[in-house]
């Protein structure tokens, strides 16, 4: 049996013998993850919220116009652009948290726009008539269709490389670099002492991202495994240019996010560090880096450099077992 594949109703419903042991201490360590939003005192910053400037406030408010819908849109990839297409029980265990988890980032993001005067109606609507915004939206849209409204045969090889386009769109890009990017802007308000609750959430949220990525790296690195035939010259060059592509759009969304810059940060330094984590993500698949930029916020490196690099498109075997929390009991 592969990770991937046609089956029938009847496989994949025994979690034991474990064919990929990186999926289920993905899961466990998930699992030892699990929080909840009201525990967080959000009510407290309320008295940042109030002595911010406008141009603060805006910054704040399009990143909930971005993210909360997003981690719905999340969703929807996993549930019916990955978790069709998986044979392994383990797999569909951690899909499953993770599914719980960004619908538990949703709840989390509205919790800050009901706790915060932020226009719920107007920040949605936000999402769709921001250019920028709506070209990121677009984007992965564009490769969860091809899961949803094309007709895909996942044991032919075009159906492996649209299965893989889809996790490096969703899981690399969406969740790997335009998050982090994003969520260096929403705990740089800590840095500069405001709104430290509000931080508090996006440390619970990254580090939930955090294990979402590795999951994605590993299940193509699974893939590439089991069918190397996938990545031929085209294909490669192909990831190579869906990264850039991803930082072209979020370079212009972050000069919409922020146009005049407030303390400490602007556009330009955001964008110095989405460059940062694009070389990051290429060198996890096995490519140099483009841009040689230098990481403009060492102080995220806790939070971002969590990923044994690991030789994408040569299917290395050595970076399968994710470092998760010592579990006992193990079943053969």
């Amino acid at each position: 049996m592969s990770i991937i594949g046609k089956t029938n109703i009847h496989e994949g419903l025994q979690v034991y013998p474990i064919k990929y042991p990186w999926a289920k201490d993905l899961y466990d360590q998930a699992v030892s993850n699990t929080w909840f939003p009201h525990e967080i005192q959000l009510g407290e910053d309320l008295a940042d919220w109030n002595r911010m400037t406008d141009e603060e406030r805006h910054a704040v408010t399009f990143f909930m116009s971005y993210f909360n819908p997003a981690e719905l849109l999340v969703n929807k990839c996993l549930a019916f652009g990955v978790y069709p297409y998986i044979n392994a029980a383990e797999a569909h265990l951690y899909l499953a948290k993770q599914m719980w988890e960004e619908a538990n980032h949703s709840v989390a993001f509205e919790y800050v726009m009901q706790t915060f005067p932020i226009n719920r109606e107007e920040a949605f609507k936000a999402h769709r008539e921001t250019e920028t915004m709506r070209q990121k939206e677009d984007y992965n849209i564009k490769y969860l269709q091809r899961m949803t409204e094309q007709k895909l045969d996942i044991d032919a090889i075009e159906g492996k490389r649209d299965f893989v386009r889809n996790l490096v769109a969703t899981n690399v890009i969406m969740e790997g670099i335009w998050f982090y990017s994003g969520f260096m802007v929403g705990l740089s308000f800590r840095q500069r002492g405001l709104l430290r609750n509000f931080a508090s959430l996006i440390d619970w949220v990254v580090r939930d991202e955090s294990l979402h990525l590795k999951f994605g790296i590993n299940l193509i690195l699974t893939i590439l495994d089991e069918t190397p035939e996938i990545a031929d010259d085209n294909f490669t060059k192909e990831i190579y240019q869906m990264i850039l592509d991803a930082v072209e759009l979020e370079t212009a969304y972050n000069k919409e996010l922020m146009p005049n810059g407030i303390l400490g940060l602007n556009a330009n330094y955001i964008n110095q560090y989405v460059q940062y984590m694009a070389d990051r993500r290429l060198e996890e698949l096995g490519f140099a880096p483009h841009y040689n930029a230098a990481n403009p916020a060492k102080w995220m490196a806790t939070a971002n450099d969590v990923h044994q690099l690991v030789n994408f498109f040569e299917a290395t075997n050595t970076a399968y077992e994710v470092d998760a929390r010592a579990t006992t009991n193990k079943h053969k």
